[in-house]
């Protein structure tokens, strides 16, 4: 099915199952431990031997000698693989390093071995009994030093230019010129990088954790140098994955490798320290934003920088995006420029880009509003536009910024804010801060198969992955309300490479992505079975279990008697997306208190406003936006990846020293979905939202620390060391 118009009155628009809180149905699965993770899959031909994989001593350099001959004797090991027994080794097209490292180094804990054995313990033993000797080579480590030599890109990441920025920057009557960071940070997700590996003649099949089927079983294949059509992937529940599982890590290349050499199937699990080191990270950033303002408010000239490191051959932090298209200016430029640092692979968390860049466009735009004397609200919605700033032909499908913003300062409110360092609650200064919300909606071709049988089941077949997010669910409702059946005769299998290829989870894309898929199939099934009934011409419904054309009923089983029938279809986006800018948005409300004393920072209510097209599942889709906001909670006071600049490598690579939000770091979280549905993005109406609910919440808690003490931070993590002296100046 193309999606090249608009779409008009569809099944969809009944909402009798879509847009209604449901209960995830894969729940009840996994809360009693029946829904098997990759390390845990009991359907496998033959006992799983265990791999532990080694990881590079050093950041830069080569392996001069590796002497197996302890690890190879050592009780129960089965095999030793490194990159002299490998074999002739390809690299994927996702991959910025080689998944084996050998002869050269590429980063520290870049794979060098694995080692199988009958047991963990036995593998883990064995492991440490190989000899590496290296050669050390000079490595680049620290974006501050890099950031001279860090160069402009091309194609879709390079500098933009509107009006004359310059011109307009340095005429504005009201200017703000400000740096930020942001630091290296980590997925941290529960499920480690996992695989489960067996070779069947030179058939091999891999239980993994991946987001991305189709992407990882092509990438695996040519890793492997193998065809395509003798991998299968499957990777039915996902622990967690935020963008660390988007591309194939090691464990699946290594759990292959390991089994193939010890002819029995290999279980790998990476351990902590490797899921920093070995995986990939959000990098950290540098940003410069100048703004320049009349006195009325508006802004006349936005410019937006931004520096970022990754190894050669890797890609930026999209930092500067969201500036793209967020507000008004007539004069505006953006530039990104990377620096090639020889630290773990830099690649996509969640919201790459608008995670980041928020974090700093939204604190310049508070100060701003201060210089101004503007409320930040009234700022914001002062130079809210309707089109593409950058293309002012393009309007947005559906913009409603101006309402989340202002049904959100109600809600939470707003009114009640005082000028910086004012409110107190006994030793507490309280404050309240602001951010909007923004990240672009994108949409990738998905296909599905659907089955109806005699006894009026439908299957639902795609590779789609379930990170957590709830894409049983949708999928469930999706099929449900366009066969006119209950949620208890939809069966969802995903996460299979013998299925239909699927958008995948990753990029906000997902749920609409899928569902507009699904839809394309039922769309076709709906046409086989109003054909095998014998019904004539007319337009069909679908409700109760049955089939209505004209005067004429049937239960939708009854088609399916004499044999199962199968439908199969894929969504394929048309040039809408050139022709209307699709992007969602919201507004983020915080109040956070500050200790007077220590500086300990406590955030005390959240508030989360999101116009992100019709929402699917509202039960999962508030789950997902809590779920970022907590995530944002961390980015903003506590989550930093400490670069050792001597030796290349994250020190708190484990979750002892990586520090994330627990449930006595959140307060009460309250989530606001505007009403809406977008016909320009899919035949869903839908857009992503995951991601959404993540994006501006540093900022809002950067900015409701301010406006408790008065005292700016510019510098993430905002930790109490970088303000605490100077808490005196406003106590």
């Amino acid at each position: 099915m193309k999606f090249d118009t608009p779409a008009g009155t569809n099944p969809i628009d009944r909402m009798t199952v879509v847009g209604k809180p449901t209960p995830r149905i894969d729940g009840p699965l996994k809360v009693s431990g029946a829904a098997p993770y990759a390390y845990e899959h009991h359907d496998v031909p033959g006992k799983p031997a265990y791999g532990y994989v080694l990881g590079a001593a050093v950041a830069k350099g080569t392996i001069r000698s590796i002497d197996t001959a302890r690890a190879q004797r050592a009780p129960g090991v089965l095999a030793v693989v490194t990159h002299r027994n490998a074999g002739k080794l390809g690299k994927g097209q996702m991959n910025t390093a080689k998944l084996l490292a050998g002869p050269d180094v590429q980063h520290y804990h870049q794979a060098v071995a694995v080692v199988v054995a009958e047991t963990f313990e036995q593998a883990r033993c064995a492991a440490a009994m190989i000899d590496v000797d290296y050669a050390r080579s000079d490595g680049a480590f620290d974006l501050v030093a890099a950031k001279g030599g860090a160069k402009e890109q091309g194609g879709n990441d390079a500098p933009t230019a509107v009006g004359d920025f310059d011109g307009a920057f340095a005429s504005s009557p009201v200017q703000l010129d400000q740096n930020y960071t942001t630091p290296d940070q980590s997925h941290a997700m529960m499920e480690p990088m996992a695989t489960i590996a067996a070779w069947e003649g030179d058939k091999l099949t891999v239980w993994t954790s991946n987001q991305m089927v189709n992407w990882s079983l092509k990438d695996l294949a040519a890793t492997l140098q193998m065809p395509v059509d003798k991998v299968r992937l499957i990777s039915p529940y996902i622990g967690g994955g935020f963008g660390g599982k988007l591309f194939l890590r090691s464990d699946a290349l290594m759990a292959s490798l390991g089994a193939r050499a010890a002819k029995r199937p290999v279980k790998v699990a990476l351990q902590r320290p490797l899921m920093a080191n070995n995986a990939t990270h959000r990098p950290s950033t540098i940003q410069r934003i100048r703004l320049g303002c009349g006195k009325d408010g508006k802004i006349a000239a936005i410019g937006h920088e931004s520096w970022s490191g990754d190894l050669e051959g890797g890609g930026l932090e999209v930092a500067v995006q969201q500036t793209k298209l967020l507000y008004a200016g007539a004069n505006r430029m953006t530039a990104m420029r990377l620096a090639v640092l020889d630290l773990p692979e830099a690649n996509a968390m969640r919201a790459p880009g608008e995670a980041p860049g928020l974090m700093a466009l939204e604190i310049a735009m508070d100060e701003m509003a201060e210089k101004l004397g503007m409320d930040p609200v009234a700022f914001r919605v002062l130079n809210d536009t309707q089109v593409d700033p950058e293309k002012p032909e393009r309007p947005f499908s559906q913009r409603n910024l101006v309402r989340c913003l202002q049904d959100g300062a109600t809600r939470f409110g707003w009114s009640r804010r005082k000028a910086p360092g004012q409110v107190r609650d006994g030793r507490w200064l309280v404050g309240m801060g602001v951010a909007a919300a923004f990240r672009n909606n994108l949409n990738m071709k998905s296909g599905a198969r659907v089955r109806l049988d005699g006894q009026g089941t439908v299957t639902v077949e795609t590779d789609m992955t379930d990170i957590g997010t709830g894409t049983y669910t949708i999928m469930a409702q999706t099929a449900a309300e366009m066969l006119g059946v209950p949620l208890a005769k939809v069966v969802v299998k995903l996460g299979d490479s013998s299925f239909p290829v699927s958008a995948g989870s990753g990029g906000q894309w997902g749920a609409n992505s899928s569902t507009a898929g699904l839809y394309a199939a039922c769309v076709k099934l709906r046409e086989a079975i109003v054909e095998k009934l014998g019904f004539g011409p007319g337009e069909a419904l679908f409700e109760g279990g049955q089939v209505h054309v004209g005067n004429r009923s049937a239960d939708i089983a009854r088609a399916a008697k004499s044999g199962e029938i199968v439908a199969e279809d894929s969504i394929e986006f048309g040039d809408l997306g050139k022709k209307f800018q699709q992007s969602t948005f919201g507004a983020h409300f915080v109040e956070a208190a500050v200790d007077r004393y220590t500086g300990e920072a406590r955030v005390r209510r959240m508030l989360a406003v999101c116009a992100a097209g019709r929402i699917l599942n509202p039960t999962s889709a508030r789950s997902q936006v809590i779920g970022a906001m907590t995530m944002g909670v961390g980015g903003a006071l506590m989550e930093e990846l400490a670069v050792d600049k001597r030796f290349g490598f994250f020190v708190n690579h484990d979750l002892a020293g990586y520090e994330v939000p627990v449930h006595a770091d959140i307060p009460h979280q309250e989530v606001i979905f505007i009403d809406e549905a977008d016909d320009k993005v899919s035949p869903m109406k839908a857009k992503g939202v995951g991601e959404l609910g993540l994006c501006g919440v540093g900022a809002a808690v950067a900015n409701a620390i301010y406006n408790a003490t008065g005292v700016r931070v510019r510098d993430y993590p905002i930790t109490l060391d970088k303000y605490l002296d100077r808490l005196g100046e406003v106590v």
